[in-house]
C-alpha cells in the first residue's frame, strides 16, 4: 500500500513540479502563474501539452525548442525529478494519512521557494504568508480525520509561534545577518516541525544554521567568498526542516540518552 502511495504521490510530483517552474520564473517578476500559457521566452510559441510532459519531453527534445531550437535549462526537469522525489518521500513518511496532503503541501511552496531564493536572495510574500493559514487548515484537518486529537496541533502552533520569535531576536540582533523574508517563512517550517514533536523542532532548526555555517565555509574556502558575499538562507531552513522531519526524532532521542547517560 505505502509503495503504491509512493508511486501515486511521485507522479503526482513531477505534474506539480512542472508548474512550479512557472511559479519559480513568474512570482518574482509579478507575473500571472495561470496566462499566458507555458512558452518558450525567444520565440514566444506556446508549449503544446506533448512538449510538457515532464522530464520526458526535455530528454525526447534533447533540451531544446521545437520551433526555434532554443536551448532549454536542465533545470527544468531537475526540479520537476526534485518534486516527485520530495512528494514520494513524504508518502513514504507519512503513509495514507491526511497529514500527508499538509506535508505535500509543504514540498511544493518549499521547492518553490528555495530555487527563487537561490536566484534573487528573497522570499516573496506572496507564497510565504498563505502558507500560514494553508498550514493551519491542513493540519487542523488532520488532527481532525487522523484521529491524532489537539496535542499534534497545538504543539504545532507553539512551535511556529516559538521559531518564528527565535528568529524575530537573531534579525533584531543581527539585521544583516537575517532577511525579514526568512522570519516569515520561520513560523510556517515551525508548524510542521512542531506537529511532529520537540526533538524535530529543535533538530530542524539546528540543522539549518549548520548546513548554512558549513557551506558558507566551503564558499570562503573553495570560492573565494567574502564577508559582503550574500548567502541566500532560506534553502538551508527548507532542507534543515527536511533533516528535522526525517531525523528529528532519532537524533534528539540520541542526544538526549547520550547526555543523560
Amino acid at each position: 500500500m505505502t509503495t503504491y502511495i509512493a508511486v501515486v504521490c511521485g507522479v503526482f510530483g513531477l505534474l506539480i513540479g512542472s508548474f512550479l517552474n512557472v511559479v519559480i520564473w513568474r512570482v518574482p517578476r509579478g507575473e500571472s502563474v495561470v496566462r499566458p500559457r507555458s512558452h518558450c521566452p525567444k520565440c514566444g510559441e506556446p508549449i503544446t501539452a506533448r512538449d510538457d510532459i515532464p522530464i520526458v519531453s526535455w530528454l525526447l527534445l534533447r533540451g531544446r525548442c521545437r520551433h526555434c531550437g532554443n536551448a532549454i535549462s536542465v533545470r527544468y526537469p531537475l526540479v520537476e525529478l526534485a518534486c516527485g522525489l520530495l512528494f514520494a518521500g513524504f508518502a513514504i513518511r507519512f503513509g495514507a494519512h491526511f497529514v500527508l496532503v499538509a506535508y505535500l503541501y509543504l514540498a511544493a511552496v518549499g521547492l518553490a521557494l528555495a530555487m527563487i531564493d537561490f536566484d534573487h536572495k528573497r522570499l516573496p510574500d506572496v507564497l510565504t504568508l498563505p502558507s500560514y493559514p494553508i498550514a493551519l487548515t491542513l493540519l487542523g484537518l488532520a488532527a481532525v480525520v487522523d484521529h491524532r486529537g489537539h496535542t499534534p496541533f497545538l504543539r504545532a502552533v507553539l512551535a511556529g509561534v516559538a521559531l518564528y520569535a527565535f528568529y524575530e531576536v537573531i534579525g533584531f540582533i543581527q539585521p544583516r545577518g537575517m532577511g525579514g523574508g526568512d522570519i516569515k517563512l520561520s513560523g510556517v517550517l515551525g508548524l510542521y516541525l512542531g506537529w511532529l514533536g520537540w526533538g524535530e523542532l529543535i533538530v530542524g532548526a539546528f540543522a539549518a544554521f549548520l548546513i548554512g555555517g558549513v557551506v558558507s565555509i566551503g564558499l570562503v574556502l573553495l570560492a573565494g567568498a567574502g564577508r559582503k558575499t550574500k548567502v541566500p538562507f532560506g534553502p538551508f531552513m527548507l532542507l534543515g526542516t527536511l533533516v528535522g522531519i526525517y531525523a528529528g526524532h532519532d537524533v534528539a532521542h540520541a542526544y538526549t540518552s547520550f547526555t543523560l547517560s
